[in-house]
């Protein structure tokens, strides 16, 4: 089992930036896909960007240049690196892994004021 918390959501204008962590219950090394999603109210959940366990990255077109996802494998966390932010990312920012089967975090908030 995998436990996921993620911590550093917020209320941020527009152009502002935010950094959002996910530290994970048991050591990610041998993870090999992490990542965040987030979920807009009356929207369906979305991918922001994964990172697998060699460093390799994808992220949804919205975010590209403006986000960067990290991972340390030895303080077992994620990191989401958000700038230039938009009201349009407005969400519920999920981590996300796949170990065995799907794990989700609790959910952060962010709220990016226009």
């Amino acid at each position: 089992q995998v436990q996921l918390v993620e911590s550093g959501g917020g209320l941020v204008q527009a152009g502002g930036s935010l950094r959002l962590s996910c530290a994970a219950s048991r050591t990610i090394f041998s993870i090999n896909v992490m990542g965040w999603y987030r979920q807009a109210p009356g929207k369906q959940r979305e991918l922001v960007a994964i990172i697998r366990s060699d460093d390799s990255t994808d992220y949804a077109d919205s975010v590209k240049g403006r986000f960067t996802i990290s991972r340390d494998n030895a303080k077992n966390t994620i990191s989401l690196q958000m700038n230039s932010l938009k009201p349009e990312d407005t969400a519920i920012y999920y981590c996300y892994t796949h170990f065995v089967r799907p794990y989700w975090g609790q959910g952060t908030q962010v709220v990016v004021s226009s």
